[in-house]
């Protein structure tokens, strides 16, 4: 890899660095920790359909079982998402969000998205940009 290999790739990271502390400052400006916003997120956003199992839910988030089920009781605690066991098997619980899971989430996500017209262009630039030239070892 050239020197300005290793430029863009630390441009890159760095611009992703700040979209996520961005991201993390608009989650508690909300009253929300960084990973409740992203298990909102990722329970709407669950391809074909409105509600996400808790495996599920940590597949997404990339964390462990047991830690989803703890975000999830902060999350009910909070009245943002709803469990209901599954008609299908009593021991799988559906994780649905609630109509203030959803409100917040969609101020949320309307943040997020104001910030993306504005750093998307400039991440999407250095991705091309590394993905554009070839490898060098």
């Amino acid at each position: 890899m050239e020197k300005r290999d290793y430029e863009t790739l630390a441009a890159f990271r760095y611009e992703l660095r700040k979209f996520l502390a961005f991201s993390e400052e608009a989650a508690e400006e909300h009253g929300l920790e960084v990973q409740q916003y992203l298990a909102l997120l990722a329970i709407e956003g669950y391809p074909g359909r409105d509600w996400v199992t808790i495996g599920e839910l940590a597949e997404r988030l990339r964390i462990a079982h047991h830690s989803a089920v703890g975000l999830v009781d902060r999350l009910e605690t909070g009245k943002l998402v709803k469990r209901t066991p599954a008609t299908d098997d009593r021991r799988r619980v559906l994780v649905k969000l609630t109509a203030r899971g959803r409100n917040k989430l969609s101020r949320l996500a309307s943040a997020h998205h104001e910030e993306l017209q504005t750093v998307g262009p400039l991440l999407v630039g250095l991705l091309t940009q590394v993905t554009a030239r070839p490898r060098r070892s």
